[in-house]
């Protein structure tokens, strides 16, 4: 696929233990030719773990994407109206914003920039990183499946035996599935094994 001329918005909710497998995925979009808009929650823009610390994160995000990251709610209603967004991808995607996403809730930037993309009719990959996907959060898992205009990056059990209730989506198919998403299809296979039998 050609990628010059889209635009991507790329949103990162608060899985920070995924950030290293999603930077070069970043990277991907950009070296494709994309225009990428990073976009991060308030849990990224103030959040140091023994992972990463916020401020690197941000200047990875600006140096891979030459974009400005959109932050706030303010900055990131205008996404609707301008339709700036061909394709939004939140990657990764946590069980707390996959439960507020699939209850109309928009309580961060994150959050406004998926409401203004679905307002739009435009698509939106989600990329799910959550300990609950098959405790409370797979009813907002469903919900979300059988939503108009998202998609979601192949997913499976990450760790059955210590975390049983554990799905994680297969980062490095973000781009993949943003490509069939703008062609209006799932990317298949959905459901995949993410873990390997000892």
């Amino acid at each position: 696929m050609n990628w010059h001329g889209i635009t991507v918005g790329y949103a990162l909710s608060g899985s920070h233990c995924t950030l290293s497998e999603i930077m070069p995925q970043i990277q991907r979009f950009v070296d494709a030719g994309a225009n990428v808009v990073p976009i991060v929650s308030t849990t990224i823009m103030t959040t140091d773990t023994r992972f990463g610390a916020s401020a690197d994160w941000q200047k990875t995000l600006g140096d891979i994407t030459g974009n400005e990251i959109i932050s706030t709610i303010v900055d990131a209603e205008p996404l609707g109206p301008s339709k700036r967004l061909d394709v939004l991808a939140i990657a990764p995607c946590t069980g707390n914003t996959t439960s507020k996403l699939a209850n109309a809730m928009t309580d961060g930037p994150v959050l406004m920039a998926a409401k203004s993309q679905l307002r739009n009719q435009r698509p939106l990959v989600l990329a799910i990183s959550t300990n609950d996907g098959l405790g409370l959060n797979a009813a907002n898992i469903a919900k979300l499946l059988v939503t108009k205009n998202v998609y979601f990056v192949p997913f499976g059990q990450d760790n059955p035996q210590a975390k049983p209730n554990s799905l994680v989506a297969r980062m490095d198919l973000v781009m993949e599935t943003c490509e069939a998403a703008l062609q209006g299809k799932q990317l298949q296979p959905l459901l995949i094994e993410r873990f390997q039998y000892a």
